[in-house]
């Protein structure tokens, strides 16, 4: 254990929503180490950043590259994760990187640590957190595909501002105040659903909506359908899904709501016919993925349909790349 306290490592987006869930996460969980660096861009630099009752000022990632840093947790979009995370890679630093850049390159890793931890190896230098939608269906689709073998999802998603950043939460705020400027988005969002996450590829779909169907497959089984689409909510925080998942192999119901309680990671919600179910206010602050309204679709055979719920900010995204890190502590890739 002693090993664990020489690492440093460095937060690279530390004044966003993420790096922020970041630091509350590492605060929370004790995860060991030595020095800590905090990374924003130009216009953050020289702020002060308070963190296990210490002030840490901001850095810019130039600031940081003649550091020792054997960690660091990206979360400052592709752009900047595309050029400065081979940089310090090559410098000795493992990157777990939270952008949408490395995910599909076939050189790199894409993980959720109980579904796929056993990919990593010590030659992994730079690792990629899947997309937060993803990571919460794919906690729920992984236990269904090994029982029963999935074949095709249709997914809907109902995805909460905070996944967009602090400037669409501003947006929301402001537009429940009755203030219409500095929009995120090209539309109202308050008392309205976007059908829309990211921009529009030539097939028609998004590139969020498109993630869904990359990242499961890269992840979970190449040999998977699926089918997305992607909806923008005026909720603060925690995504939820609407899953219709069809199976080669028959469904028994009651086996299945076992299987997913006693899934790590995952919480079943019974609602017995009652109004008990997993909202967005239930994931807030937590960290397992919720699933329930599990039933039969009575139009096809060995197909069910559920509904899936978690915090975008946690397990969606900061949570799942420390989990990452704790694995790679654990099987001693990060010692020196």
């Amino acid at each position: 254990m002693v090993l664990y306290f020489i690492m440093n490592i460095a937060i690279v987006g530390a004044t966003g929503l993420v790096g922020k869930m970041f630091l509350e996460i590492l605060e929370e969980r004790n995860f060991l180490y030595n020095k800590i660096y905090l990374v924003a861009s130009k216009s953050s630099s020289g702020k002060q950043i308070k963190f296990n009752n210490q002030n840490h000022v901001v850095l810019t990632i130039d600031d940081i590259l003649d550091k020792k840093i054997d960690l660091a947790f990206f979360s400052a979009g592709s752009d900047v994760s595309k050029k400065w995370a081979p940089i310090l890679a090559a410098k000795g630093c493992r990157v777990i990187d939270n952008s949408s850049h490395w995910r599909m390159c076939s050189k790199h890793k894409l993980v959720v640590p109980e579904i796929n931890s056993n990919v990593l190896t010590n030659e992994d230098k730079i690792i990629a957190n899947p997309n937060c939608s993803t990571i919460q269906l794919l906690m729920v689709l992984n236990p269904v595909h090994k029982k029963y073998n999935i074949q095709r999802v249709i997914v809907s998603t109902y995805q909460s501002v905070s996944g967009t950043g602090q400037h669409a939460v501003k947006q929301l705020e402001n537009e429940e105040r009755g203030i219409n400027q500095d929009r995120c988005y090209q539309h109202q969002i308050h008392r309205n659903v976007i059908p829309q996450c990211d921009d529009f590829e030539e097939n028609g779909y998004t590139k969020e909506e498109m993630k869904l169907v990359n990242e499961t497959q890269k992840i979970l089984d190449k040999k998977i359908l699926v089918s997305a689409t992607a909806v923008r909510v005026p909720v603060l925080r925690g995504h939820s899904e609407s899953v219709n998942i069809k199976c080669s192999k028959p469904i028994d119901i009651s086996e299945l709501k076992k299987l997913l309680n006693s899934t790590e990671g995952v919480s079943f919600i019974d609602q017995d016919y009652t109004s008990k179910y997993p909202m967005p206010l239930d994931s807030e602050g937590k960290d397992q993925v919720y699933v329930g309204r599990l039933r039969k679709d009575l139009t096809q055979e060995n197909c069910i349909n559920a509904w899936i719920v978690s915090d975008n900010l946690r397990k969606g995204a900061a949570l799942n790349a420390i989990q990452i890190g704790e694995f790679m502590l654990r099987k001693g890739f990060l010692n020196r």
